[in-house]
């Protein structure tokens, strides 16, 4: 009796370190989407499958998330701002720039979502726990 006892914790040990591995392996490619310009959230950062993302919205460059803008506020079409937090570029409060930092993230993401009408639109969709 305890030897089967003691095969069936082993299996189920094995099962669970299993289970662990491929769960961790399976997350890779997890972003969360954090600024540290908000020292205190009323929501939890929102986190999702970045190339998932992108291959169902069908988006191959970088720079539809990640623009960039010159001095006279044009998009630059063949640079991205993908190694640069957001608040580089906006901040908190509407200072000089015509489109705060929580705004930029609801227009760049439930703008584009509400546009191509896909996507997660409801707050608690996107900030989930």
């Amino acid at each position: 009796m305890k030897k089967k006892r003691l095969a069936a914790y082993i299996a189920v040990s094995v099962f669970v370190s299993v289970f662990a591995v491929i769960s961790g392996f399976s997350q890779e490619d997890v972003t969360t989407v954090h600024d540290s310009a908000f020292r205190r959230m009323m929501r939890p950062a929102v986190r999702f499958l970045h190339d998932d993302h992108n291959e169902k919205a069908e988006i191959e460059e970088c720079s539809v998330c990640h623009h960039s803008y010159d001095a006279m506020g044009r998009k630059l079409e063949d640079e991205s701002s993908e190694d640069m937090a957001c608040s580089e570029c906006h901040t908190l409060k509407n200072v000089d720039d015509p489109v705060p930092l929580i705004r930029v993230y609801h227009l760049q993401c439930k703008g584009c979502h509400l546009e191509k009408n896909a996507g997660p639109v409801m707050c608690g969709e996107c900030h989930a726990n």
